[in-house]
């Protein structure tokens, strides 16, 4: 397992920032969070995104994935979304992002494997995938990986697994896991106090199953990213991100390999 941070975790703070503390904290990727805010977003010209990917990598990092907030299922006309999707996905090829994460919104599986197929070459020409969040309409693993199966695009597509959503929704992780199958690309985690109560609180201290979780994703042998993602801009009374960050790199610590 690989450790990243999303910069999720770090409001008001900017790139060059979020680079000193992933670095410091042992981190080896940044998932940047896709927003005028962040200053990383699809309107960076050629320029400003050849300069986004170069502090990235002057300080050993790589980005783990761009946290976008296109809304793969949400009910509406296609054009509108394949648009976004696809210019997000551009943004991702010229950083050297491996993937795109979108979320489901709407609960219609055919709505958005019809997106996802309708990207699918274009993604698989810049070399970047598509990640569905497990999220919203679609929290579960069990349902992201339905909607997964309906587009048959495995190639460009793949799931995130947040700790937190499918476990609140009642899936437990061994059902999660299985669910996802080949599906599982990448994976958030995050504690909270409870499954009523998703206020941040440090790895442990809280009611997610993250040892149950670590040990099946070591059994299963995953190697790919772990992103810390520390909900700091929709709870700002919490501790900051650098406190957390310790205890997420003892955590892959433990589970990876």
């Amino acid at each position: 397992m690989r450790l990243a941070v999303s910069t999720l975790g770090m409001p008001g703070e900017g790139l060059g920032r979020a680079v000193e503390i992933a670095a410091r904290h042992g981190c080896e990727g940044l998932e940047l969070r896709l927003h005028p805010d962040t200053g990383v977003h699809a309107g960076l010209d050629a320029a400003e995104r050849r300069a986004v990917r170069s502090r990235v990598a002057d300080a050993n990092l790589e980005i783990a994935a761009l946290a976008g907030y296109v809304r793969i299922c949400e009910p509406g006309p296609d054009e509108p979304v394949v648009d976004a999707l696809l210019a997000d996905l551009r943004l991702a090829a010229d950083l050297g992002a491996p993937g795109v994460r979108v979320f489901p919104r709407g609960s219609d599986p055919a709505i958005g494997a019809r997106r996802l197929r309708a990207v699918a070459e274009s993604a698989a020409g810049l070399g970047v995938r598509v990640l569905v969040e497990t999220h919203d309409a679609m929290a579960t693993c069990a349902a992201v990986a339905g909607l997964l199966d309906a587009a048959a695009r495995p190639g460009v597509t793949g799931a995130i697994w947040d700790l937190l959503h499918p476990w609140r929704h009642g899936e437990p992780p061994v059902e999660s896991l299985a669910a996802l199958g080949p599906h599982l690309a990448y994976v958030q985690i995050k504690d909270a106090v409870s499954a009523e109560d998703t206020t941040p609180v440090p790895l442990g201290a809280g009611s997610v199953p993250l040892e149950e979780a670590g040990a099946l994703l070591r059994a299963a042998g995953y190697t790919g990213w772990v992103s810390l993602e520390w909900e700091r801009t929709w709870y700002p009374h919490v501790a900051p991100v650098e406190e957390i960050l310790p205890g997420a790199a003892a955590w892959v610590r433990r589970f990876a390999g």
